[in-house]
């Protein structure tokens, strides 16, 4: 596999062979060499390296993410509480990817304002490869940006210092007085206006790592790494528990810098799992409103962590939205997956009928993933649950060479043509599997191809080769138009 580490990031995942077989039918076909090692450059990436964006309320940090994003994704309301489904996003810089982690989602709380952005804070900190403290450089440091600092020498990430609400030169002075902070030097930005932005992405990629710390599988025989998930209440704690049940190994003490929740070594079906704590952190008191937004946070910063999302649901109650958000949430962040019906030894006949119903529409699109019922209070079935995260896994790391890929692509073409649209019939002429964890394809077509086609391509894939329990990532390229010189 030595092609494997030189090439690993210009050709994705295509040894020397292939690609150089690979360039040379995507010339005969017209694409543009550049344009196509680009796609497989960015289809190719490995998990991208984690950006968290925290700070004391109202200092900007969700006009910050937009600006980071490039678009108003991250909903900017003057309100607290403003509960949403999204706290990663993926953006990109000077040709590099990455993803962000906006902690601006819900900031006040009863027990006082430095206990709520603490705990956001670590969430985020314990996700990240690096982080960017905002601070509001027209009110300058406070107590509460001074107990952030604290959290963020613990936690010894890279930090990179945004004072914010620099609107003009005599505003900068005003920035110069965070050297106090002692995070080295404050870059001056004004989030809302997009001034000094990019300087200060520039400070961002110097102290991101070019691929996360957790390169997955990286070292040899470590354990594989497992995020229970799950709404409130749902039962990962005492599913925790009984995995666990006699045959705990090491608990390893390391204290997760900020705090004290740990990732459990546990060992089942004779495989020693780390289960990335999600069910452990501690609960906070009279967090009722920004309950939803922690556990999201909580959420996303277990699945970074992962490699295979265990999603546990109460299968005594309707499939909820917030079951549904934390799908999303594993899907996106393209993990393997695992779907554990909890309390299934409380339903009658007819929540059994129920259910199936529900499964069929509501989880119609995550079919694809392993599924296991089971009862976290009398240990039913558990033995299944070992056997679906391998097949998850598997699925995760499967990879179809580019010559067997297109020769399913061509018979596929063949049987099933795109529909014609405008009079035109858009084709896809070849592809190729750039990446693996999660799988992903790029396409290169000489149309546009509509999402129907799409999914009914991933659906084919699957067909053909296996792909249980993964989401599958398709790109497609469309060839430009160029004048043919005859």
């Amino acid at each position: 596999m030595n092609d494997q580490i030189h090439t690993g990031d210009e050709h994705g995942e295509l040894g020397d062979a292939e690609y150089a077989e690979f360039m040379e039918l995507a010339a005969q076909e017209g694409f543009d060499a550049e344009e196509v090692e680009s796609e497989l450059a960015a289809a190719g990436h490995g998990p991208l390296p984690v950006l968290a964006v925290v700070g004391r309320p109202n200092v900007g940090k969700s006009t910050l993410v937009n600006r980071i994003i490039g678009r108003r994704e991250a909903v900017v309301e003057d309100r607290p509480g403003v509960t949403r489904d999204r706290v990663t996003y993926e953006a990109e810089w000077a040709g590099r990817r990455f993803k962000v982690v906006d902690t601006g989602g819900w900031e006040q709380d009863v027990l006082g304002i430095d206990a709520s952005v603490a705990a956001q804070a670590e969430y985020a900190i314990e996700a990240a490869d690096a982080v960017v403290f905002v601070v509001d450089a027209t009110v300058g440091a406070t107590d509460t940006d001074e107990a952030v600092v604290k959290l963020l020498r613990r936690a010894g990430k890279p930090v990179v210092l945004c004072a914010n609400k620099v609107d003009g030169p005599s505003a900068e002075a005003d920035a110069a007085m965070l050297w106090s902070l002692g995070l080295g030097e404050p870059m001056p930005v004004s989030a809302l206006h997009g001034r000094g932005t990019g300087d200060m992405l520039d400070e961002v990629l110097k102290a991101l790592p070019e691929a996360p710390a957790a390169t997955f599988g990286g070292t040899v025989g470590g354990p594989r790494r497992i995020a229970l998930i799950g709404r409130p209440n749902v039962g990962k704690s005492s599913l925790l528990n009984k995995v666990a049940g006699e045959e705990r190994v090491v608990v390893n003490e390391l204290a997760g810098t900020t705090r004290d929740p740990v990732d459990e070594l546990i060992e089942l079906g004779g495989t020693t799992w780390k289960f990335v704590d999600t069910a452990g952190i501690r609960k906070r008191v009279h967090l009722q409103e920004g309950a939803d937004y922690y556990a999201s946070l909580r959420t996303a910063a277990a699945v970074e962590k992962a490699e295979v999302a265990v999603i546990l649901i109460d299968a005594s109650e309707t499939i909820s939205v917030q079951d549904q958000r934390i799908i999303t949430m594993a899907v996106e962040a393209g993990r393997a997956m695992v779907i554990a019906f909890n309390k299934w030894d409380t339903l009658d006949e007819e929540r059994r009928y129920y259910l199936e119903r529900e499964i069929e529409t509501e989880l119609q699109q995550i079919s694809w993933a392993p599924r296991v019922n089971v009862s976290a209070r009398t240990g039913r079935h558990m033995e299944k649950l070992v056997p679906a995260i391998e097949t998850a896994l598997a699925g995760w790391e499967t990879r179809v060479p580019t010559g067997r890929l297109n020769a399913f692509l061509g018979e596929l073409v063949s049987a099933h043509p795109h529909p014609i649209r405008g009079g035109k019939q858009p084709r896809i002429l070849f592809g190729t599997q750039a990446g693996t964890k999660p799988p992903r394809f790029v396409l290169f077509a000489s149309g546009f191809l509509e999402a129907g086609y799409r999914r009914f391509v991933e659906r084919r894939l699957r067909e053909e080769f296996g792909f249980e329990g993964t989401p599958i990532h398709l790109s497609v390229r469309v060839r430009e138009k160029r004048s043919k010189k005859k």
